[in-house]
């Protein structure tokens, strides 16, 4: 990936997303939401500690940033990416929410063990692939021990969640990640425990049928995954 190949993208970003994604029955801020939704079910439900400090790997725009806050209101967060004007969009629309930071897409100016959650929202599809195993390295070493990687994704299984990809101008170089492929390059990068969690089952039509996800995790039929790992 091009260290600015979002910076074109990055003014018409939420507009263009909205518009892509009209097939699915809902609106940008409700994929944002949801993803924080099962990270914030995730901690309560394992009884976590509350993390001292979270980071948004390939924050882009800020959309995860609101939520993360909302969820982790004690936490220090940290967004970073690599392009700097999808970064000033996201100070506009959420100012102070986070400490921004961008890199260069080789090493992460960030201190090691610093953090107890990273979480990373449908950023790896537009990683060159040989380079997963280098980042997920880095981010394991930004892990304090027994902190969280989650990392979501797009579900290339799904005939929906293709055609969005195939026709979304901003991802026009994404390459899709099968869930198994992307949970064995954890394993590979020193995750341990490393699971996966299908969702996105139900589109805006049948959101009242939504609350039977939680039983169709397994199945990977969903829109998008989630893989859950430890440090």
């Amino acid at each position: 990936m091009e260290v600015a190949e979002f910076d074109k993208f990055a003014e018409a970003y939420l507009a263009s997303h909205a518009e892509n994604i009209r097939i699915s029955g809902e609106d940008p801020e409700y994929f944002a939401r949801y993803k924080i939704d099962f990270v914030r079910a995730l901690w309560d439900r394992e009884r976590r500690r509350e993390p001292a400090a979270v980071l948004d790997f390939g924050t882009g725009i800020g959309a995860s940033l609101p939520h993360l806050k909302t969820a982790f209101p004690g936490a220090r967060l940290v967004g970073l990416d690599v392009s700097q004007r999808s970064l000033e969009v996201a100070e506009r629309r959420f100012p102070g929410a986070a400490e921004l930071v961008r890199y260069d897409g080789d090493l992460i100016p960030l201190a090691e063990g610093g953090f107890d959650l990273v979480f990373s929202a449908c950023v790896f599809h537009h990683i060159p692939e040989a380079e997963h195993g280098r980042l997920f390295g880095q981010i394991r070493r930004l892990l304090r021990p027994g902190g969280r990687l989650v990392v979501f994704e797009h579900n290339p299984l799904n005939p929906v969640t293709r055609h969005i990809v195939a026709t979304c101008p901003f991802d026009e170089n994404a390459v899709l990640i099968p869930a198994p492929v992307l949970a064995r390059r954890q394993r590979e990068a020193g995750f341990k425990r490393v699971r996966t969690t299908f969702t996105g089952f139900f589109p805006g039509a049948l959101r009242a049928l939504r609350p039977l996800e939680g039983a169709l995790g397994w199945a990977p039929l969903g829109a998008q995954y989630a893989t859950v790992a430890d440090a």
